[in-house]
């Protein structure tokens, strides 16, 4: 924690998603930006998304504790918004180890590692082969 901005750092990934946040403990609570926009406005008033980034703060009755700031980069608005969360609950548990229990029973404290396979050499797609024709 750094004591002259009085904010708590912690990062989130999710396929090709990385998020960086920062809680602030000032006077403007209850305020989530992300990428210098309301989070509501950045991730087009889809509701699933905005559930996903606030379930951490909601489980444990802090919505209104905290100012946040996430920096977001690469992915769609899915990977980004599950690499919100857990830059949250991360962030979250640097403020307060009590909160490991309920945050982990609920996996917001577990990365989810899967990505998008690769293509190969000679393949359409990672494993779609190319039509077979016999004559």
């Amino acid at each position: 924690m750094s004591e002259n901005n009085k904010y708590l750092y912690a990062t989130g990934r999710r396929k090709t998603s990385v998020a960086q946040v920062r809680l602030y403990t000032d006077n403007k609570k209850g305020e989530i930006i992300v990428n210098d926009k309301d989070y509501k406005d950045y991730f087009s008033k889809n509701e699933i998304l905005i559930d996903k980034i606030c379930s951490p703060l909601i489980l444990l009755k802090l919505e209104d504790k905290y100012r946040i700031s996430v920096k977001v980069s690469g992915g769609g608005p899915n990977g980004q918004a599950e690499a919100t969360r857990l830059g949250i609950a991360r962030a979250l548990l640097v403020s307060n180890e009590d909160y490991k229990k309920e945050l982990r029973a609920s996996g917001y404290l577990t990365r989810d590692p899967r990505k998008v396979e690769r293509k190969k050499p000679g393949l359409k797609k990672a494993r779609r082969a190319p039509q077979w024709k016999k004559r």
